[in-house]
């Protein structure tokens, strides 16, 4: 891998908790020397210290608010204003409307509210949300969720990558992977659900995201627990020509355009 390509480092993909040797949701975004960390799972911080500091992120990336893709921002702020860290200044932090003050709530044990933004420097997240961060253009959409959710798009010069988050099926999903290098989608449900309560996708609805969307490789993730990664794979394959593989943890994922992108 070159220095300065689009690299996506797997620090966690179980649901609704961590198993053992898999956090929850967290990835570490990487382009040159800019790094993002995408969704903070419990117990990714841990695996992202393998790789950066706190003081060493460039932005924070939220796509919800649930636990499985945010708990770790809790231990986070203890780390970034209580520890060794020396920030420069807050951690520019990308999340859905509401983040800032579900964090104070969380953090605050007295009548004074908890300074959550000498550690984060809040934006929320909006429909088309776009911002460059160092090396990394990040657009956001609001995906079928039930709450306020959003899928991401990173793009540099070595390729783009789109990142689901938690969603059902939706064509903002689609339009945002749209000719992508790399489509990570979640695979949480095992069978579908009705049509009202479509807040995950299935295997089938991954591969089939990623057939309309024309992308060149799909990485499964967020798969749930009455799906085993291989069987997930395997169904996302049957409506899927390209490359699929499971986002397992630790592993790293290259993207570049067609003309030398490289294996993961």
């Amino acid at each position: 891998m070159t220095g300065d390509a689009l690299t996506l480092t797997v620090l966690g993909s179980a649901t609704p908790y961590p198993e053992p040797e898999n956090p929850c949701s967290g990835y570490l975004l990487t382009a040159g020397d800019t790094r993002v960390w995408v969704d903070a799972g419990t117990g990714t911080l841990a695996e992202l210290r393998r790789h950066v500091q706190l003081d060493g992120l460039d932005a924070i990336w939220i796509s919800h608010l649930h636990a499985d893709h945010t708990a770790d921002l809790l231990t986070a702020y203890y780390g970034a204003l209580y520890a060794d860290v020396r920030l420069s200044a807050p951690i520019p932090l990308f999340g859905p409307p509401g983040t800032a003050d579900r964090l104070a709530h969380f953090l605050t044990n007295s009548a004074r509210r908890s300074p959550v933004e000498s550690a984060f420097a809040v934006e929320e997240l909006h429909d088309g949300h776009s911002v460059r961060v160092g090396g990394l253009t990040l657009t956001s959409r609001e995906v079928a969720h039930g709450l306020p959710a959003f899928a991401l798009r990173a793009e540099a010069a070595g390729g783009a990558l789109a990142y689901s988050g938690d969603t059902g099926p939706c064509a903002a999903l689609t339009e945002l992977a749209d000719g992508s290098d790399l489509l990570v989608c979640e695979a949480d449900s095992a069978e579908p659900l009705p049509a009202d309560e479509r807040v995950h996708c299935t295997p089938e609805d991954a591969g089939d995201t990623a057939r309309a969307a024309n992308v060149r490789r799909l990485l499964v993730t967020h798969v749930g627990p009455f799906l085993t990664p291989a069987e997930a794979t395997a169904r996302t394959a049957s409506r899927y020509d390209g490359p699929v593989d499971h986002a397992a943890p630790r592993s790293v994922h290259a993207i570049r355009t067609p003309a030398g992108r490289p294996q993961s």
